[in-house]
């Protein structure tokens, strides 16, 4: 993420803004090597995956280490909506927090207000590690305020029936919908299709354009990036890193073998 430029701008709200769409590849293995290739695919951004992987602060700063010079921004998705949580891997050197289950409108202020400085926000100011990896460490504090993407998962019945309450709170920037955990809490066990299923999902972007919201959701491939867009989606969570190895072998012609296998991929 370095830049020469005298003021930086966070390069995936850049792309937002213009309408473009954004896609980020999902880390879950502790694997420097892997974040490090991951950032020079095309990836707009890496989603590290710090709520279901075992993917540690140490290992996060290592990461931001590893690809402060590589195109691919570093976000990390923290296991709750606390302000500790969002305060540690900020500290580390991101550019964006992604937090799960946003269901109401006040844990929407609890994230939007950790990822800000007082008196907009209440984070907290020892950043001595990501000053020294931020574009402009100079100017850390202001530019962060200005840039730290903040990303809320709208994943439960409870916040589609808030959802214009939640779309409304300042400091925002994307919508994602949790698509798998909203089924589940739909009572579709998974199934992402149906009018109940639709329903939930036009509620979100209604009320995201209304406030002017950022829309995301998961998307594999082209085809559901390109059917997504014309709904309004622009921000993008794609394979994870093993996901795509699956796919590498399958295009070598491999086929997995389920009977015997003896990890959990």
């Amino acid at each position: 993420m370095q830049n020469n430029s005298a003021t930086w701008r966070h390069p995936v709200r850049e792309r937002l803004e213009a309408g473009e769409s954004v896609v980020g590849v999902t880390i879950t293995t502790p694997s420097l090597e892997v974040a490090a290739l991951a950032a020079t695919l095309g990836f707009d951004f890496l989603w590290i995956e710090m709520e279901h992987a075992p993917v540690t602060l140490e290992t996060l700063r290592g990461i931001v280490l590893a690809t402060r010079a590589l195109p691919a921004a570093v976000f990390a998705r923290v296991p709750v909506v606390e302000l500790w949580q969002a305060k540690r891997v900020m500290d580390q050197g991101v550019s964006g927090v992604i937090f799960p289950f946003v269901s109401s409108p006040q844990l929407a202020q609890k994230a939007a207000s950790a990822c800000r400085y007082p008196p907009q926000g209440k984070r907290g100011s020892g950043a001595g590690l990501a000053t020294s990896t931020w574009s402009e460490p100079e100017n850390y504090y202001d530019s962060a305020d200005k840039n730290m993407m903040t990303i809320i998962v709208v994943e439960e019945l409870s916040a589609v029936d808030r959802i214009d309450e939640i779309a409304a709170t300042p400091c925002i920037d994307v919508l994602f919908i949790g698509t798998s955990d909203l089924s589940f809490s739909l009572g579709l066990r998974g199934r992402q299709n149906g009018p109940v299923f639709e329903e939930a999902i036009t509620k979100i972007v209604t009320a995201g354009r209304k406030h002017h919201k950022f829309l995301g959701r998961p998307a594999v491939t082209p085809d559901q990036v390109s059917l997504f867009r014309e709904q309004g989606f622009q921000f993008f969570q794609s394979q994870t890193e093993l996901g795509l190895m699956r796919l590498g072998a399958e295009a070598l012609g491999l086929k997995a073998d389920h009977a015997n296998r003896r990890t959990p991929y």
